[in-house]
């Protein structure tokens, strides 16, 4: 069976082999066919839009020989005189004969389009379908024709629509806290977006985090303010006044759990066990509190100094640390190193008011799985913690840009010989402080495929960790001040 996948590079697929379809013009051929979902599309339509104003003279002929190669591509056994089962004739032109759940954007769009479903189970399942099968930008290769970039857009805001209602569905099923930094990315890099706000601000609310949902719809107000000059809609200033009043309505359900077959009941995963190190008591109880309040988060201990929070790491059981860059005693970048140089070590967050330039360069370089401020909001601290559990890890982007500063005017910068532009805007993504699933959101792809990666990027360049990646970045002046990628 052929598939057809529009949902990121454009291709054919059989047998799990990638077809070879010709031409980017050929392939267009075939891709504004997907674009027709079924029907047939005329060869006078297909010539005025695979060369908008100026079709050349002998535009019908080569339309045909692209059919003609495409069909040899798509059904290579197929007899010379059997008619074609897939790309197949449809006078006055042609049409694309496939099910639904051959071509992905059929099945995306299928899915994102059924009937609105009261049980958020199935829901949530179908939306996490759906965005499962976005590989990147849909029709990106061909970005020149201008019905490419509306199906382009199109698709793009049913992929939006399907991370909300995705959101929608898990926070009906009481699943509001592990939502979070789903949500706030969401929220951050589509600001227009009233439903994003929206479901992040009950998210935060039913996680127990009153103070940030209002946050969260402050940061709405300011950027339609800004952008459009508007207040907020009528459902988000009813979901402000229902919060500062604490309405009964907005309590969370009882989490729902389906237990797997054979399985008795539902064990819910242990708590992440926290370790704050720290100099200053009101830092470590700030960090208490937030640890306290954060479902799925448990304070392990606090230590005043490096050589105490070396001597609580085996005592706490922690699977994180939250470590200030320097304390006194034994500072914290020379403790960092020593608990991750043993074994089996829990993973470590450099934290900081800002340090100097040697330290943050250096902290990167012990292999550290984050780096935030101490000022950073609630919410930014705890994705850091969830993301070095998830083996990947977050750098605030304050830091980010203050490092980048500091490699500002480097010398004949170069990049790694061998990387692919794909490669380079991965490993910038990452140089800003992105994590996986912030640069799966970004780049509209599933997170595990984001985690293959740049754990194969890791492989090819002989890098121990992430961290050394960013590095890598600085080094190379990948990323300097005033650049897109800041």
């Amino acid at each position: 069976m052929v598939k057809f996948r529009a949902l990121g590079p454009f291709q054919a697929e059989s047998n799990g082999q990638v077809l070879d379809l010709g031409g980017q013009r050929q392939q267009a051929v075939l891709a504004r066919l997907v674009v027709a979902g079924g029907r047939a599309v005329p060869v006078g339509v297909l010539i005025d839009e695979l060369w908008p104003g100026e079709p050349p003279a002998q535009a019908l002929s080569t339309i045909q020989g692209y059919v003609s190669r495409l069909r040899r591509a798509l059904e290579p056994d197929r007899a010379p005189r059997e008619q074609a089962g897939i790309l197949v004739s449809a006078p006055p032109g042609y049409a694309l004969r496939a099910t639904v759940e051959q071509v992905d954007s059929w099945w995306f769009e299928d899915l994102v389009k059924s009937d609105p479903d009261d049980d958020p189970a199935r829901a949530l399942e179908r939306m996490e379908t759906a965005l499962g099968l976005w590989r990147g930008p849909a029709l990106a290769e061909f970005s020149d024709l201008p019905w490419a970039v509306a199906e382009g857009l199109r698709l793009e805001e049913l992929r939006l629509l399907a991370v909300e209602r995705r959101g929608d569905a898990a926070i009906r099923l009481g699943r509001a806290g592990a939502l979070v930094p789903d949500l706030e990315a969401h929220a951050s890099a589509y600001p227009l977006r009233e439903e994003a706000w929206r479901l992040l601000a009950l998210a935060l609310y039913r996680a127990g985090r009153q103070g940030d949902a209002l946050g969260a719809l402050r940061r709405a107000r300011e950027a339609l303010r800004d952008e459009l000059g508007l207040d907020l809609g009528p459902a988000l200033q009813r979901l402000e006044q229902d919060i500062l009043s604490q309405a009964p309505h907005l309590d969370a359900p009882e989490p729902r759990h389906t237990p797997a077959a054979g399985t008795a009941s539902y064990a819910p995963p242990a708590a992440i066990r926290v370790l704050v190190a720290d100099d200053q008591a009101l830092v470590r109880t700030g960090m208490k509190v937030v640890l306290d309040s954060e479902p799925g988060l448990e304070f392990a201990g606090e230590a005043e100094n490096g050589e105490q929070a070396i001597a609580l790491v085996q005592a706490a059981r922690s699977d994180v640390i939250l470590m200030d860059i320097q304390m006194p005693r034994l500072d914290g970048l020379a403790a960092a190193r020593r608990i991750l140089a043993g074994g089996d070590p829990p993973k470590v967050i450099m934290m900081t008011t800002f340090g100097t330039d040697e330290n943050l360069y250096a902290a990167l370089r012990a292999g550290v799985s984050g780096f935030v401020l101490k000022t950073s909001p609630p919410e930014q601290l705890i994705a850091a913690i969830r993301a070095a559990v998830a083996g990947d890890a977050l750098l605030d982007p304050a830091v980010t840009t203050h490092l980048i500063a500091a490699f500002a005017g480097r010398r004949d910068p170069a990049a790694p010989a061998g990387l692919s532009d794909s490669d380079l805007d991965l490993v910038k993504l990452v140089a800003r402080g992105f994590t996986n699933r912030q640069i799966a959101v970004t780049l509209a792809v599933p997170e595990s495929e984001v985690a293959e990666e740049v754990a194969a990027l890791l492989k090819r360049l002989e890098l121990l960790d992430r961290a050394q990646l960013v590095v890598l970045a600085y080094e190379s002046g990948l990323v300097s001040p005033g650049s897109p990628e800041r």
